[in-house]
């Protein structure tokens, strides 16, 4: 298939960048894919998750690698006169900042919304923080373990269990969310510039957006309640939603529906199950759901992964295998999507990357405009000089 070379929708974009670790590099690089012009601003010292292992060459970490494709990169030191100078001369004539540096230390910059938007009237200015700035938290540090933690992510494990003690989720599900949130926010502020002219300052706070998040199902009964009290979705706490250990791995079977959930019975030749309440009635199962959930997990050991999984496909019913992350190479679903890429980077060679996940029929989004620079690498370029 010929690649598609056109530009993508956020072509003509300007974004500086002046975020670190995660939460703020995810973002820009969702940018960067979509056909922005993402200038990466690093102190003299770099980004720090440069040095996070694993890595074959100092200050190119496989994480940063993750997160920062598609960008070029200048080295500042903004603690110099001439340093916040070579950034005002970025800033004159771009769509965008994006910032993670806490707003005490931008003021101490002169770098504060007010003051950017006297430079660039047209610039949307981004704060990427880790609580919302109207807050008694404002001012805290923040880290995907903190937010886990107070978000009551952290807690869902003693929810599930109650002799379990607090667990963080296995991902930097605090960062990479307030990535993604932050990049839908710019990409609507500049809609909304498009259409009325008009700049404006947006704030992303991690914290607020990852409790959001958690609560789409598990506000559950306290949406209804003068005192908000009893949290959790059911269905995801119940100790019996888990994969089912078959006869030779595991696998996720999931019937929802009342049709669903008889076409499985119908399946295993349990049809004494089909007038059961359990069956019939969501709302009994719903009330039951460990009990029913148990059922399956009793009969699996009955047959085979791919059994199950050939079963679950005639009866059209959700099924899938677990997968551990070093399977998803040879995932025949992923290689036809052709999901992993490898890339030629100037100063690690090959390497893998994921492509973007949205697909667009007339403005692709690529993985593979620009690999991720190495510190400074394009200050000649950019700044005019060494």
């Amino acid at each position: 298939m010929t690649k598609n070379t056109r530009p993508g929708p956020l072509a003509g974009i300007k974004v500086i960048d002046m975020t670190a670790v995660v939460f703020g590099p995810l973002a820009t690089q969702m940018l960067g894919d979509l056909g922005a012009d993402v200038i990466k601003v690093e102190p003299p010292e770099g980004d720090m998750l440069r040095l996070v292992q694993p890595m074959q060459n100092p200050g190119m970490g496989a994480v940063y690698l993750g997160v920062n494709r598609n960008k070029r990169s200048v080295q500042i030191d903004l603690k110099t006169d001439e340093g916040r100078a070579a950034l005002h001369d970025l800033l004159g004539d771009a769509d965008v900042f994006a910032s993670s540096v806490r707003p005490a230390a931008l003021k101490r910059l002169g770098l504060t919304p007010e003051q950017l938007t006297a430079i660039n009237p047209a610039l949307i200015t981004v704060a990427l923080v880790g609580f919302g700035s109207d807050g008694p938290y404002a001012d805290k540090p923040a880290y995907d373990d903190s937010v886990q933690a107070v978000s009551g992510m952290a807690g869902m494990a003693m929810m599930a269990n109650p002799d379990a003690p607090p667990a963080y989720v296995p991902t930097i599900i605090a960062d990479k969310l307030g990535g993604v949130t932050a990049a839908h926010a710019i990409i609507a502020a500049l809609f909304h510039r498009e259409r009325t002219g008009e700049a404006q300052h947006v704030e992303v706070p991690m914290f607020e957006t990852l409790a959001a998040f958690l609560l789409v199902e598990h506000m559950a009964a306290a949406t209804f309640e003068d005192e908000p009290q009893n949290f959790g979705y059911q269905r995801m706490l119940v100790p019996h939603r888990r994969p089912v250990k078959t006869a030779d791995g595991y696998v996720t079977i999931l019937p929802y529906s009342n049709a669903q959930w008889a076409r499985f019975f119908t399946v295993v030749g349990r049809e004494d199950m089909l007038d059961h309440p359990w069956v019939t009635n969501m709302d009994e199962r719903s009330r039951n759901i460990g009990a029913i959930y148990d059922m399956v997990a009793q009969m699996a050991p009955q047959h085979s992964t791919e059994k199950w999984l050939d079963l679950m496909q005639e009866a059209d019913i959700p099924a899938m295998p677990v997968r551990q992350l070093h399977d998803l190479p040879n995932d025949p679903h992923l290689a036809a999507t052709g999901f992993f890429q490898r890339i030629d980077h100037p100063s690690e060679g090959q390497i893998w990357t994921t492509r973007p996940s949205v697909r667009f029929s007339k403005t692709p989004a690529r993985a593979d405009l620009a690999p991720a620079p190495t510190p400074g690498q394009h200050n000649i370029d950019i700044l005019k000089k060494d």
